[in-house]
């Protein structure tokens, strides 16, 4: 879903800003909007943004994305979600279970919209083409349409086999994190792209959160992949992927994102005490990367590609019990 280097060129040939602070952007959700989230595991998720949402304590939104982590999860702990139409929450080998995640749905708070990586990328891909569906062969051997009544079996045209139609997603908001923006919205985010490209052209509103605004001639000559005519807002947040990574910036923070996973062992109440209540409520964005290190945590996670001893300290960082 890149677009061409004709596209680029001319998707810088705009006049009006987009610049906002994160609050001016984040207040363009609204409570029940369908979220999508940029970013996948521990890669480039918006982070400063999700932040933000849980500053303004957003309500019951629908969030969609592939395979997630503490993105999802710090939203479900501090109860800013209704549905989560994701693929994966968790931190895989390193840390387990997404406990907060587990928690809310366990419990009926948040519904769980099961889906593959496949149909759901397929299903915004749709929304960006302006199609109502997509036509799916992903569901061999599997349950998914006794849970999606919205999903239609048809016998195809053209050979008899059974297809299923399903129905397109446009998110309300895609949240995403960029390396690079210029203040018109043009935004280049080096790969992996994840879904992002994909849920920008999709979405009714993007907001993007970018590591440096730069100028629309600096952002020409790095032809960006996000035009400014899919950006609805975008904020300049260094170390907005924070404690994700967002290569080749900075690693994944493990040494932070071990210190979060045990917050949420002991509870949603205690984790909203140890974690939100410090590190997230009434913190801003400069405040938050104090917080959690300052120049010495930004030297270390910036310092992964200095020499293999230095990312392999980075990697073993945080280790728990």
């Amino acid at each position: 879903m890149d677009i061409t280097a004709k596209e680029s060129l001319m998707a810088v040939n705009n006049f009006s800003s987009r610049l906002m602070t994160v609050g001016e952007a984040v207040s363009l959700i609204r409570d029940g909007d369908k979220v999508a989230l940029g970013g996948a595991l521990s890669l480039r998720e918006p982070m400063a943004l999700i932040r933000e949402i849980i500053r303004q304590d957003k309500k019951d939104l629908h969030l969609i994305g592939n395979a997630h982590g503490i993105d999802v999860d710090m939203l479900c702990g501090a109860g800013c979600v209704g549905k989560a139409e994701v693929t994966y929450v968790g931190f895989e080998f390193d840390f387990g279970i997404a406990l907060n995640y587990r928690r809310v749905c366990e419990s009926g708070q948040v519904r769980i919209l099961e889906n593959n990586c496949v149909t759901l990328i397929n299903q915004l891909r749709a929304s960006a083409f302006g199609m109502p569906f997509v036509a799916q062969r992903s569901f061999g051997g599997t349950d998914i349409l006794k849970i999606h009544p919205e999903f239609k079996e048809i016998e195809s045209p053209f050979g008899g086999e059974h297809i299923v139609l399903a129905p397109a997603i446009k998110p309300d908001a895609a949240l995403i994190h960029a390396q690079f923006a210029d203040a018109k919205g043009n935004a280049r985010i080096e790969e992996p792209f994840a879904s992002d490209l994909i849920m920008a052209r999709a979405s009714e509103k993007v907001l993007v959160s970018a590591e440096k605004i730069i100028s629309s001639e600096e952002i020409r000559s790095l032809r960006p992949n996000i035009p400014y005519y899919e950006v609805t807002a975008v904020v300049e947040a260094p170390y907005g992927a924070h404690p994700t990574n967002c290569y080749p910036n900075y690693a994944y923070d493990r040494e932070h994102m071990a210190l979060y996973v045990a917050s949420t062992k002991k509870g949603l109440k205690e984790f909203k005490e140890e974690y939100l209540d410090k590190y997230v409520y009434g913190v801003s964005h400069e405040e938050y990367m104090h917080l959690i290190g300052g120049a010495e945590r930004i030297r270390r996670i910036e310092g992964w590609k200095s020499d293999v001893r230095e990312w392999k300290e980075i990697f073993e960082a945080g280790d728990m019990a």
